[in-house]
């Protein structure tokens, strides 16, 4: 099994949402590193710290598991999405998804600040400087150690 981040801005989709649709195409993703570890990566039963971005404070706030292999993202191919591209054929689709379903919420929320904050964590791809992706690897170690915060 493998473990990762996702990141949401709660006004666009939170933790709650997931809660109450129980499982939810991730898609949107629009950037090759973040589509490559959903497309080579991630596994159905793969568990997932959601991440509220872009809010006060920035954080995890639950636990979600991955529900399928990644697939083609259809926003892609729709002229009225935000994300249609254009360059993106559906013989050779560009982008992927995956659908992820509600496990449960955390307690409190672990803030980014936290996280920051603890020596244990230094090496979190989250952490890194410049790291902006919405989609990250969480070793397994780090993920053991975030539940116990909780």
């Amino acid at each position: 099994m493998n473990y990762w981040l996702m990141k949401s801005e709660p006004e666009a989709f939170s933790i709650d949402d997931l809660k109450r649709k129980k499982t939810e195409a991730w898609d949107g993703v629009r950037n090759y590193q973040a589509r490559n570890f959903m497309r080579d990566g991630m596994r159905p039963g793969d568990k997932v710290f959601f991440y509220h971005s872009n809010c006060n404070p920035p954080g995890i706030v639950g636990i979600a598991e991955v529900a399928t292999d990644a697939y083609p993202d259809p926003s892609q191919f729709d002229p009225k999405s935000k994300y249609f591209d254009a360059g993106s054929s559906r013989d050779n689709p560009r982008w992927l998804l995956v659908d992820v379903k509600f496990v449960r919420k955390l307690k409190r929320t672990i803030s980014l600040d936290e996280l920051k904050s603890d020596q244990a964590l230094v090496d979190m791809p989250l952490l890194r400087k410049g790291n902006r992706l919405s989609v990250m690897p969480v070793d397994a170690t780090h993920w053991k150690h975030i539940l116990t915060l909780e």
